[in-house]
């Protein structure tokens, strides 16, 4: 009775299996290094994967519609850059519009990819992996072969140093407005709708173009304040900054549950996806695990959960079928 009734919690819910995945995580890397869930380990997690998990919201919104955006960590280069670039020069001092500046130049970032998606009717592929380049390469062209360091930086790297909040604040706005946004609101019904099926959505009066727009928008606004976060939690900014970070925001998606092809996902997931990934990247190390096989072990355990993942949706699926026949 009692694996029936797990096995019932587990055809209701995707998410039930990665809280599972999770504790199982943190039991084995417990028991190789006792502290692992210590207050200053978690704590170290969440501000050292913040720019991941805050973004994986965003990418959740562009892989809903059907799409995918690996122009993200480059916007977050570019943005960062011109923000390390003001402090060095003493052209902007205030940390609250440094990060307005941040966000601003992701929004136009976005929407631009957008615009090309929507109505030059570009795969979304091609158009953020052109963008990736030119969004990259503009950082470069900002540093002007310099860098800022963490003395160029200092007082505004006091908002994301360890132990200050300000990491821990926005990540938590921003998951806790994705969930509103995604479950109680129109836009994020509008979301689904395109992702599910987008000529039904074009027909049932729904404006696709405006949602992919406002949705690489949102991804781009995300990439951009996680450009001028990324400066103060690591008191630098570098071209190369965060190179290769779009990777492990869409893992972090796949982990959580998300299509690839679009329509089905969750910020909940999204969340436990990010979660999971961080808990792996940071176990790793713990556990004695040498650091030239530590890429390969991530890949494992990731296919791992993507897998139960996939077994887990078949047996929704199986469980939602026998209903209906009921």
């Amino acid at each position: 009775m009692k694996q029936k009734s797990v096995l019932k919690q587990l055809t209701k819910s995707r998410e039930f299996s990665l809280v599972i995945v999770l504790i199982v995580l943190c039991v084995v890397a417990t028991i190789f290094n006792p502290t692992f869930l210590s207050p200053t380990n978690i704590s170290q997690i969440f501000r050292n994967n913040a720019l991941t998990m805050i973004m994986s919201v965003g990418m959740l919104c562009v892989l809903l519609t059907g799409g995918i955006d690996i122009s993200v960590a480059s916007i977050l280069a570019f943005s960062g850059m011109t923000v390390g670039m003001l402090i060095k020069y003493d052209i902007m001092k205030n940390t609250f519009v440094l990060f307005v500046i941040g966000s601003l130049i992701g929004i136009i970032c976005g929407a631009l990819n957008g615009l090309i998606i929507s109505k030059g009717n570009v795969a979304p592929i091609i158009s953020t992996m052109g963008f990736m380049y030119i969004w990259r390469g503009l950082a470069y062209v900002i540093s002007n072969n310099q860098w800022a360091s963490g003395a160029d930086v200092v007082g505004y790297s006091d908002f994301g140093a360890d132990g200050a909040p300000g990491p821990y604040i926005i990540l938590a706005v921003v998951f806790i407005a994705g969930f509103i946004i995604m479950k109680w609101t129109k836009f994020g019904r509008k979301i689904y709708a395109v992702g599910s099926n987008t000529e039904a959505a074009r027909v049932s009066g729904i404006n696709v173009d405006g949602v992919l727009i406002y949705t690489y928008t949102i991804m781009g606004f995300l990439s951009g304040l996680c450009g001028a976060l990324s400066v103060s939690i690591y008191a630098s900014a570098q071209p190369n900054m965060q190179y290769g970070l779009e990777m492990d925001i869409i893992a972090s998606c796949v982990i959580g549950g998300v299509s690839m092809s679009g329509g089905r996902g969750s910020v909940v997931g999204t969340f436990l996806g990010a979660l999971i990934l961080a808990f792996i990247t940071r176990a790793l190390p713990l556990v004695g695990i040498d650091a030239i096989a530590q890429n390969m072990v991530k890949g494992i355990l990731i296919l791992v959960v993507v897998v139960l993942n996939v077994v887990t949706q078949r047996m929704m699926d199986k469980a939602s079928l026998e209903r209906r026949e009921m």
